[in-house]
């Protein structure tokens, strides 16, 4: 496959990847960072998969169910016709309990004719790395590994089970099912407990959809995003993944391969910002619960990120044994960059801290928990915003004075001082100010690259960095002033490249950077709205939109000359820089976005938040 056209289903609890043709190539149960089921993703021979096999006759299309996540893979060839339905339950129950399983279904619906096909089944647990066998057990196919860790997985199925582990020819002649699970069900599975699954499925994506804001422009692009980060989201702890993948190359070929099945602060943030202004706040409260459990409240050192159950210990290992994505190596689980030193998540930290404030009534207590972490953060950013860090792309080894991370930093006392104001505590605010002050002179007299008219990438530097570009955005600086324009014209000179983006041309660790970061390409359009080039900003904006995969997703990197999706999938960073494009371009402001999520959330009936 020469592009990643997946759909992917989720439940906020785990999620796969389906391609075009109904193969289920990625797949980790139970949990989003468990092992591999399926990841031929990764390699194509040994990663294992789920596929349906169908002789040349047939003609694929794959959509969503209109306003869900749900994906329809159809199979037509004139005379016959079928549809494979897949999705990861997600629903309320009679006595309002959520359920998420961590399990597949894939519903096969039949359209017309007698339609035949077989299936590869073919699940590799552990990253395919251990041994393992498979057994017909009557009620279910198990497999099960027989080195290594123990673990297993069951198949249920309305087909014979002799013919789906021969891989013979299926006849449809009515409506049937496939249920991949990782735990053994306890009640009798058949072809109406799937259906009504997916009726109940379906009426929970609905309804968060329907608890979504709308939009005079791009709703239909706006709404794909909010559904796909939704499914990004972990229920048992509020945290936000940055993708769904790991080691996905940036570029074909290269080491750029990341495992990004983790929740960094800088993402979510982010995502909690956007997704909470689409009217969610329940995302977002669940995530500051997330925040507040794992951010340490006084003196201790935050990390930039943190495993979905809060771990801090994400101790990278190379699968030396599997291929990667188009001979792309190393396949990587767990990521080294835990350990980094980033000045900038102080700052992102204390916007989310702020939006808090502004959005929801808290309790006294909550309140207080709250305000240690506030000043905590602050005391921090006081004894470390002058030191060098790894800044905002992760730099493996050189550290630098980045102003993406010193503007960060201003951010944080920024935002500190407005909760001070907000909470009358009166006593912290000379100081604050002061420091306040004293950072955004620095990174005035340091910064500003005069030959290049322009903020650079970091102190006393030439290079231009796309992360500069979001000054305005957050409040450092206005749109109008004359150096944001210039630096905004300046970095499209150097960094730009038909309407892509480079992150940086400059050399890091791993050479020069040779695919557009998908996320600077959107913060490009936004500053060019927001200096006034809006019929330019509108142009690039309708033309990225069509290097979307054929579901409206998208990925962490894009090709500069092929334009195909690389990197990891689908990419939170990349769907929230999409969303505040989308709402730039239909008007409404940050404050209109909370007070229509504020007034929609009183109008809703309570039978239909689902959220």
């Amino acid at each position: 496959m020469r592009n990643l056209d997946y759909g992917m289903i989720g439940n906020c609890q785990s999620a796969a990847l389906i391609s075009k043709s109904g193969s289920i190539d990625w797949c980790c149960l139970p949990k989003f960072d468990s092992p591999s089921m399926f990841a031929k993703l990764l390699d194509k021979n040994k990663g294992g998969a789920f596929e349906v096999i169908v002789d040349s006759s047939y003609v694929t299309s794959q959509k969503y169910i209109y306003k869900t996540n749900i994906l329809v893979t159809e199979f037509n060839n004139g005379e016959d016709a079928f549809e494979f339905i897949d999705f990861m339950p997600r629903y309320k129950t009679d006595k309002d309990i959520l359920q998420y399983p961590a399990e597949i279904v894939r519903y096969i619906k039949l359209l017309k004719g007698k339609p035949k096909f077989s299936v590869n089944y073919n699940p590799k647990l552990g990253y395919a790395k251990e041994d393992q066998s498979t057994q017909d057990k009557g009620e279910y196919i198990k497999t099960k590994t027989t080195t290594g860790n123990y673990d297993s997985v069951y198949l249920y199925s309305s087909f014979s089970h002799s013919d789906i582990l021969e891989g013979n020819e299926l006849t449809l002649e009515d409506n049937q099912y496939f249920l991949f699970s990782y735990f053994e069900k306890l009640l009798h599975q058949n072809v109406e407990r799937q259906y009504l699954k997916m009726q109940r499925t379906r009426v929970y994506w609905l309804n968060w959809a329907e608890n979504t804001t709308t939009y005079d422009l791009y709703n239909d692009e706006i709404l794909r995003s909010a559904l796909t980060l939704k499914m990004l989201t972990y229920e048992r702890s509020g945290a936000v993944l940055a993708a769904a993948t790991t080691s996905l190359p940036e570029t074909i070929g290269e080491v750029r391969n990341w495992d990004y099945r983790f929740c960094w602060i800088r993402d979510a943030s982010m995502v909690i910002k956007v997704v909470s202004g689409l009217g969610h706040e329940r995302i977002a409260k669940n995530f500051l619960e997330f925040i507040v459990k794992i951010v340490p409240k006084k003196d201790e050192k935050m990390q930039i990120m943190y495993g979905i159950d809060g771990q801090k210990k994400l101790t990278e290992e190379i699968l030396e044994h599997l291929d990667g994505y188009e001979g792309s190596k190393p396949v990587r689980i767990g990521n080294a960059a835990y350990h980094q030193t980033q000045h900038d998540i102080y700052g992102i930290l204390m916007d989310v801290l702020y939006q808090q404030y502004l959005r929801f009534q808290n309790t006294l207590f909550y309140s207080e928990e709250l305000w240690t972490i506030t000043k905590s953060t602050i005391d921090i950013v006081k004894k470390n915003w002058k030191n060098a860090d790894k800044g905002i792309w992760e730099f493996r080894t050189e550290e630098r004075h980045f102003t993406f991370s010193k503007l960060l930093c201003w951010v944080a006392i920024d935002r500190g001082v407005k909760i001070a104001e907000l909470l009358h505590r009166t006593d912290k605010l000379k100081k604050w100010k002061e420091l306040r002050a004293e950072i955004e002179q620095d990174i005035k007299k340091n910064a500003w690259n005069e030959e290049k008219q322009a903020y650079a990438q970091s102190y006393h530097s030439s290079d231009l960095d796309a992360s500069t570009l979001l000054m305005e955005s957050y409040g450092f600086i206005d749109a109008k002033d004359p150096r944001y324009v210039s630096t905004v014209l300046a970095t499209e000179k150097e960094l730009c490249q038909d309407g892509l983006m480079y992150r940086y041309i400059n050399k890091d660790d791993f050479g020069t950077p040779s695919s557009s970061f998908t996320i600077c390409s959107f913060w490009f359009i936004n500053s060019l709205f927001k200096i006034g080039k809006k019929k330019e900003a509108k142009r690039l904006f309708d033309q990225i939109l069509t290097y979307s995969n054929h579901l409206g997703l998208f990925s962490e990197d894009i090709d500069f000359k092929t334009k195909r999706l690389l990197g990891n999938f689908p990419q939170a960073y990349s769907h929230l820089a999409l969303i505040e494009t989308a709402v730039n371009f239909s008007g409404q402001s940050e404050e209109d976005q909370v007070m229509s999520a504020l007034n929609q959330e009183t109008e809703t009936d309570d039978s239909l938040n689902t959220i």
